[in-house]
């Protein structure tokens, strides 16, 4: 009898610690979710120009050149939030930031519903774009700033899966509804989140850092509600890096090109210019195909949903591999497609393998170099320089989409000698060049995987410009 009191007693602080830990992680999801309706909305504006391409240059009488910067123009918008977004969202708070940037675009979506030419529609595209940079920069930042480690890969992988849905939700909606009433729909998340961020609490890092103590308790009874062991480690676990942070002094741009710092700016930089320069936003952007684009909406948000669970499971070295591989094999598929157009080979395989190739590097860029570079982002810069490098990584983010986007239809119109059946005159030339890039791709990342270790002190060494020089040729002598 004494023995099973004994063994109950021992049951219930561990059964009370159980619901504890259960009733915070609700918070915790319930913040994480009203956060990464920004990523939603990331999304949506990222999506908008594929499926309304075709109606809005009719009806405002857009020419190629105005729409390739009504579709790119979005990025430059970016490029400016991602260099101010840093210090917004010190000066105003994670939440303060998450509102400026939700005002950004619901004036951007309003301005290209009134649209009459082509001014407003990009006046409204760029406002939306500068929207979406302060998001790109503090969402990330909020989820790793209230999430638990534990928890902390699957729910940051949350950011790229929003984006997915977003995307692939005005993919699929905008080819059903009108482009006006699909930019008044662009609203609605920025609407539910300016709601939503009265019923959750700051960063307590950020409150911590500018001195707010009684809310800074406040935010972290909040999260991790009334387990007082789990608020005492975290607040001292804050005080100990915001101790470490004033020891060392904030790095600037230029400070970024040290030495000591080189290894882990060459892998961020690195790993976003391949996630770009394979040309995924081209796809995104122009694909006014309705097959292709409800093809691509069923097969990203799955894939990208498992990258979420895997990331933390299998690690982040593997998803780069595994997704270089198969962007790869995508791109070399479309490639080979093209090649046996032009030479009448096979004509009936043709546009199944066109859509084969697309799918499967479109499904493979999800499945890792849509999320992981993000995750690795804040595990591999070191405290001080995370500030500036997120700035340098985020403005080359937007160049690069920018660069892909606006050179896109310039590239169709050029040579529109592409399967027009699957997807609106995809050409064989911009084929070859992803296909090229998707090589070069799998090339570096590969080695840059091979040194590349959970942890982020690890040093690194990168192929030779030679090694990379002399790959790059081989590849054109192959296929030419």
């Amino acid at each position: 009898m004494g023995l099973e009191n004994g063994e109950s007693s021992m049951k219930e602080p561990l059964l009370l610690h159980h619901a504890k830990k259960t009733r915070s992680l609700k918070v915790v999801f319930l913040t994480t979710f009203v956060a990464v309706l920004g990523s939603y909305e990331f999304g949506s504006c990222m999506g908008y120009s594929a499926p309304v391409q075709s109606a809005i240059t009719k009806e405002l009488h857009l020419s190629i050149a105005e729409f390739s910067v009504f579709g790119s123009i979005l990025n430059v918008g970016a490029m400016i939030g991602a260099i101010t977004s840093g210090r917004i969202a010190d000066f105003m708070g994670r939440k303060g930031a998450m509102r400026i940037s939700s005002g950004f675009s619901i004036t951007g979506w309003i301005a290209i519903y009134f649209s009459k030419g082509a001014l407003l529609l990009d006046i409204g595209r760029l406002l939306c774009g500068y929207g979406i940079g302060i998001f790109a920069y503090v969402v990330p930042i909020y989820v790793g700033e209230i999430v638990p480690k534990d928890v902390l890969g699957g729910l940051a992988a949350l950011n790229q899966l929003m984006i997915v849905i977003g995307a692939s939700t005005t993919f699929v909606v905008g080819t059903a509804l009108e482009w006006r009433i699909l930019a008044l729909a662009g609203i609605i998340p920025c609407l539910i989140q300016l709601l939503g961020l009265n019923f959750i609490c700051e960063s307590p890092r950020w409150l911590a850092k500018v001195g707010s103590e009684k809310e800074f308790y406040s935010a972290l009874k909040r999260l991790h509600g009334d387990d007082e062991d789990a608020v005492s480690h975290e607040a001292n676990e804050i005080q100990d890096y915001l101790e470490t942070l004033e020891h060392q002094s904030n790095a600037t741009m230029l400070d970024l090109f040290q030495t000591r710092y080189m290894h882990s700016i060459i892998i961020g930089v690195g790993l976003m210019m391949f996630q770009q320069f394979g040309g995924i936003n081209g796809i995104y952007s122009f694909s006014s195909s309705k097959i292709a684009i409800i093809a691509f909406a069923s097969i990203q948000i799955p894939i990208t949903a498992v990258s979420a669970f895997l990331v933390d499971n299998c690690g982040r070295k593997p998803l780069l591999l595994a997704s270089s591989t198969g962007t790869f094999l995508g791109c070399f598929i479309a490639a080979i497609s093209f090649l046996m157009k032009e030479h009448n080979l096979l004509q009936q395989w043709v546009p199944l393998l066109v859509l084969s190739g697309l799918l499967i590097f479109v499904g493979s860029f999800a499945i890792g170099m849509g999320a992981v570079p993000w995750v690795l982002l804040s595990e591999i810069f070191p405290i001080n320089v995370k500030g500036a490098a997120g700035s340098l990584v985020n403005l080359e983010h937007w160049f690069g989409a920018w660069a892909v986007s606006y050179t896109f239809n310039f590239l169709m119109d050029w040579s529109p000698s592409g399967i027009t059946i699957l997807i609106h005159h995809k050409n064989n030339v911009h084929f070859w060049c992803i296909q090229e890039f998707g090589q070069l791709l799998l090339f570096l990342s590969t080695k840059l995987c091979q040194k590349l270790k959970e942890e982020p002190w690890k040093k690194y060494k990168l192929p030779s410009i030679l090694q990379v020089h002399n790959f790059y040729h081989f590849q054109i002598k192959l296929f030419n």
